[in-house]
């Protein structure tokens, strides 16, 4: 894994998913998402997808629905549907990748750990408004080297 386009969008979805495990399925979290090229930014290097849609069907205190939609720069595009448990716990996302998550106040830090070693923490918040959420991620490689990006989403 090099820190697939799809990763980073699963994370930042992941991340605003479970931000406040109290809110049952009414959350201001569940709805249709759309990842914002120009506000975001990439690590040096890392191709950026054309688009990214994504739907946020549940968010209770147990787990997270989402379906996910990326459209890569050479316009492949790839669906993925998870459904993830939010207990802190690291649980299978795709064949070769785990994450976790961990709620801090009003944010969450959500973990995701590839096949050899490479890790993707990032923390994502709403706006005030509840309209654009902001995810904050580190990436390792595992062998000490470390890329940061900011990956912003908008309320559809």
């Amino acid at each position: 894994m090099n820190r697939l386009q799809t990763i980073q969008a699963i994370t930042g979805l992941c991340a605003v998913l479970v931000a406040n495990t109290a809110w049952a399925e009414n959350s201001p979290f569940v709805g249709r998402w759309h990842w914002n090229r120009t506000q975001s930014t990439l690590p040096a290097g890392e191709p950026a997808p054309k688009d990214v849609m994504a739907e946020i069907s549940r968010m209770d205190r147990t787990h997270v629905k989402w379906t996910l939609v990326v459209l890569s720069g050479q316009g492949q595009s790839s669906v993925e549907s998870f459904d993830a448990v939010a207990d802190g716990e690291f649980y299978p996302v795709t064949t070769d990748t785990t994450a976790a998550f961990r709620v801090m106040g009003s944010a969450l830090q959500a973990t995701f750990k590839g096949p050899i070693g490479e890790t993707d923490t990032l923390t994502c918040t709403l706006s005030a408004d509840r309209n654009k959420m902001t995810c904050k991620g580190v990436l390792s490689d595992g062998e000490g080297r470390i890329a940061t990006y900011v990956d912003i989403y908008d309320r559809m």
